[in-house]
């Protein structure tokens, strides 16, 4: 079913031989390869400013505007969905509400084009990319929706780019100041969800963003502790009231729905809980995420792949925000931590599968794209040193360096960050130093 979704892999995998147009025995790109990268960054941006001028700067809507989806609450999202007419969520069938809620993974504001300017200044030091985030920045600033606590999809993540920028700017106070509001968020709302793109894990984000930064504790770790300590209590308690615990310690859902993968789900919940440094006790690492971790595991297909919730048995999305390419950020930091070998094989079965059917219909964007597919590459060739997971990454590069031509589908918003053509961008720059590539806004 996954290959209906995706086109033909037309490369070779890797050989030696085949790798040294792409990068030298130490892992340096070559430079003629660089300067394809390069050439393609500045097409590409040159395209994404045209077509981000003819968006009306007064509309803060993710599909034509500057912001992320309708008021960045799904609440709201949905009375502005195309079915709100004829269908209410509660009277979704289990299939129509994951469809669904997989329709609103487009997490944009112009916040997130102000981090592409942000990445592409520390990439290449040219100071003007940094007076382009702010400008966008500023935008995005105007336009918080106070729902959203979030740093895709909330206000979280105009308060931390912007500390980070104004950081950089040498406005120290206004730095500070972004900052102090960007603590206070947490306190808003205590009944906010668990997940990455509208909950707790997407606040924590923005709080990590900003202290990588600044290279110093600016994010005390005590609150750091505080929301991971939340999320636990949280995942235990839903996992008591559903019936879980003998099976997985801890349990979350998202618009009734158990999401397993890194956007809505558990696998992105799970990466983020087994950080060094986050304040979970090596008690509950051991006792409390370790099994729910080895239950996500079990939910594997023999593809490799994983579904997008539990029960469903469809072996069909290979997303970053549900499938493989999501679920192999958390095997790789179980392996980490743990030093279990399975968690290495499981994630090298996914690096397989994206390899496969990793080159998709849906376009070239980070959240549901071939790019965000070819994180997880990096994720591994990082871990290992193996060149043949940078050979794939440079591989799916190169069909980004294609951009447009393979026939893909146009993604609502073509020239955003997690959608569209700014995702891609992102990666082709990322990829100019491998050893430093993270998937924006989600890898530590």
């Amino acid at each position: 079913m996954m290959a209906q979704r995706a086109l033909p892999n037309p490369y070779a995998d890797y050989d030696k031989s085949l790798a040294t147009g792409y990068f030298d025995a130490a892992g340096r790109l070559t430079p003629e390869f660089t300067q394809r990268l390069n050439n393609k960054i500045r097409e590409l941006l040159q395209q994404m400013e045209r077509g981000l001028k003819s968006a009306d700067p007064h509309d803060c809507t993710a599909y034509t505007g500057w912001t992320g989806l309708p008021g960045s609450d799904p609440a709201v999202v949905l009375t502005c969905h195309p079915l709100a007419s004829c269908i209410k969520y509660k009277e979704m069938t289990k299939q129509e509400r994951t469809l669904w809620v997989m329709s609103l993974d487009v997490p944009e504001k112009s916040v997130c084009i102000a981090l592409l300017y942000l990445h592409l200044y520390d990439v290449y030091g040219d100071p003007a990319y940094l007076q382009v985030a702010h400008e966008y920045v500023k935008k995005s600033l105007r336009c918080m929706t106070r729902r959203s606590i979030t740093f895709l999809c909330g206000d979280a993540g105009p308060l931390a780019v912007a500390a980070v920028i104004y950081h950089k700017l040498q406005n120290q106070k206004q730095a500070e100041d972004y900052i102090i509001r960007l603590l206070h968020l947490h306190k808003a709302d205590p009944r906010v969800p668990d997940e990455l793109l509208y909950g707790r894990m997407g606040y924590l984000s923005a709080l990590i963003f900003v202290n990588k930064h600044f290279g110093e504790e600016k994010i005390p770790q005590s609150h750091i502790q505080q929301v991971c300590e939340a999320v636990v209590a949280s995942g235990e308690s839903l996992a008591k009231k559903r019936n879980f615990t003998a099976k997985s310690p801890l349990m979350y859902e998202w618009y009734q729905e158990y999401y397993v993968g890194a956007a809505h789900g558990l696998a992105g919940i799970y990466y983020y809980l087994m950080q060094p440094g986050f304040g979970v006790s090596q008690v509950k690492l051991h006792n409390t995420v370790k099994p729910s971790v080895d239950y996500v595991c079990q939910l594997k297909f023999p593809s490799g792949n994983y579904p997008p919730c539990i029960g469903d048995t469809r072996d069909l999305l290979i997303h970053w925000c549900h499938g493989a390419p999501g679920v192999i950020y958390m095997l790789v930091q179980a392996y980490k931590v743990f030093g279990e070998q399975q968690y290495l094989n499981d994630a090298l079965q996914c690096a397989e599968v994206i390899w496969q059917h990793g080159l998709l219909k849906k376009g070239y964007g980070l959240c549901h794209g071939t790019a965000g597919n070819a994180y997880a590459f990096l994720a591994l060739y990082n871990l290992t040193q193996n060149m043949k997971y940078l050979y794939r990454a440079c591989k799916f590069a190169e069909w980004c360096l294609s951009y447009g031509q393979h026939g893909c589908r146009t993604p609502d918003t073509p020239f955003s960050l997690f959608e569209g053509m700014a995702g891609t961008i992102y990666f082709l720059a990322d990829l100019l130093v491998p050893t430093k590539a993270k998937f924006p806004a989600f890898e530590l």
